[in-house]
């Protein structure tokens, strides 16, 4: 080999590896970022880094780039392994260009989306970027729009995962929307489609970059993130530990992890963690937290929409999706936010073959304007689609109250649920006693000598002959009724007879999902 050319190879390899230079580095660690290699050795095994496209370069001759052409171009793509697991990835290098999206780097992103989608492993974004690259115009917006075909189609193909860690702004946030779990660092990553100031321009709104699109705002106001990070250290170790919980792609079946924790375990503590009184809140976390293997929970969107919890656990070393209404936080309560939460949580697992496991503790829907206003009918009905639609293996227990169209929402058996077990609390009616006593006896109470007692009565009689889940159990509804402190045996027992379940769809080419 000729050593003119062996030298360019590595003079190109090292000026690569360079990116924006020393000073643009210790900027980014100044603000509390790390760089995108930093990133990169920190999320896969260590060694696993195989980059590819090292030697792009931009085709931009205008306002004097052919002057400023960094090899890389900005963009660091290319694969590794992640507990010894398949990983697609790329990362946006803020120290070359501002990590601005170029039509030579949007090809090495389509690149190498199209290789994870062809070899079925996840692929993951480390974003950091000032948006698109100024000087390339229109064939920097083809680029995102190359990036965001290549995200649908490999929605519910692959598990697609994004970090913002640092600015996304303009059209590069609609990558992130699209794929299936979004992580932000606490103050030094921003999402926005339009930024403060344009914000005042046009509304005359005083907003600042952290309240607009700050990781706090986006984990717990908008939804649009699910994970609020620390700092970058932080966020890359909860994407590798997300990673431990799902499969490298639709076909490939969970991920099996062993655990000493005993499949028979009964934890007495549940007989009496769920107060009798039906309006008295407790923790569904603490009922989660008991029955899962080595009491660990792995929450996703934890401070968005806290009247119902979704996230990841194992029963008997397998992972299984976890959907619970909150009773600590408006009573369980469903609303239009925790409908759009639970119902993209759901249809993630039925996409990857993930087993669902719900707890159902709900009084019904949120009463008021505001919410009818903002189309609670639609956007509860997402919730209904996405259990309906789900084929995976369906397991309710139902705590105590299931009242009402939220009790038919709630992983019911009409939906196709395959068992559905209720403890002695729970209350299956069409609302709570004491609203159906006021109106079913609205009369005779009115002429009662003494009308609150004839109403507790009326009260313990309709709660034994009706809100009980005896009734439900009787026609089949409910397959038993347990005492809580043999859930974890009962849903182990019945996620191995379901391991290997089968259920269909009318033949179509999708379903229209009310939106």
């Amino acid at each position: 080999m000729s050593s003119n050319r062996l030298e360019e190879v590595r003079r190109r390899h090292a000026r690569a590896e360079e990116g924006g230079g020393e000073e643009r580095r210790a900027r980014q660690h100044k603000e509390g970022k790390l760089s995108a290699r930093e990133r990169i050795e920190l999320l896969l095994d260590e060694g696993t880094f195989e980059e590819l496209d090292k030697l792009v370069r931009h085709r931009s001759h205008n306002f004097g780039m052919q002057n400023s052409i960094i090899d890389g171009d900005g963009f660091i793509t290319g694969h590794g392994l992640i507990h010894g697991r398949q990983v697609f990835l790329f990362a946006q290098d803020f120290t070359v260009f501002g990590g601005s999206l170029s039509e030579a780097n949007a090809q090495k992103i389509v690149k190498v989306m199209d290789l994870a989608l062809k070899t079925g492993a996840p692929i993951i974004g480390l974003n950091d970027s000032g948006g698109a690259r100024i000087q390339e115009g229109v064939v920097s917006l083809a680029g995102y729009a190359d990036i965001f075909l290549r995200n649908t189609l490999a929605s519910g193909v692959i598990p697609q995962i994004s970090a913002i860690m640092g600015p996304c702004a303009g059209g590069a946030v609609y990558s992130p929307a699209l794929t299936d779990f979004v992580f932000m660092v606490d103050h030094t990553s921003h999402m926005f489609v339009t930024g403060p100031d344009v914000i005042k321009t046009v509304t005359h709104e005083d907003v600042t970059k952290e309240d607009l699109g700050g990781a706090v705002t986006h984990n717990s106001v908008s939804g649009v993130a699910q994970f609020l990070s620390a700092g970058d250290e932080d966020c890359l170790r909860r994407i590798r530990e997300l990673m431990t919980f799902l499969p490298q792609n639709n076909l490939d079946g969970v991920p099996r992890v062993s655990t000493k924790d005993p499949d028979n375990r009964a934890d007495l503590e549940l007989d009496t963690l769920i107060p009798e009184e039906s309006n008295r809140p407790y923790d569904i976390k603490d009922v989660i937290g008991r029955i899962v293997d080595d009491r660990y929970f792995f929450e996703v969107a934890e401070s968005f929409a806290r009247n119902i919890v979704v996230g990841f656990a194992r029963l008997g070393g397998e992972t299984v999706g976890v959907v619970a209404n909150q009773p600590a936080y408006l009573a369980g309560c469903l609303d239009i936010n925790s409908s759009t939460k639970g119902a993209r949580f759901v249809r993630f697992c039925d996409a990857f073959q993930i087993p669902i496991l719900t707890f159902e503790d709900v009084p019904g829907f949120l009463p008021g304007t505001a919410q009818e206003f903002g189309g609670i009918i639609r956007h509860g009905a997402k919730l209904l689609y996405a259990y309906a639609e789900a084929t995976v293996p369906k397991i309710t227990v139902i705590t105590r109250k299931a009242y009402g169209g939220a009790y038919c929402v709630m992983g019911s058996k009409h939906l196709r649920t395959d068992i559905n077990f209720a403890y002695p609390t729970a209350e299956i009616a069409v609302m709570g006693p004491e609203g159906a006593v006021n109106i079913l006896y609205r009369r005779e109470l009115m002429h009662a000598k003494d009308p609150e007692e004839s109403r507790r009565a009326r009260i313990d009689e309709y709660r034994n002959r009706f809100a009980n889940p005896f009734v439900a159990a009787e026609r089949g509804y409910i397959d038993d009724v347990i005492e809580p402190h043999e859930t974890r045996p009962r849903v182990i027992r019945a996620l191995r007879m379901l391991a290997n379940k089968t259920d269909t769809m009318p033949r179509k080419k999708h379903g229209n999902i009310p939106l």
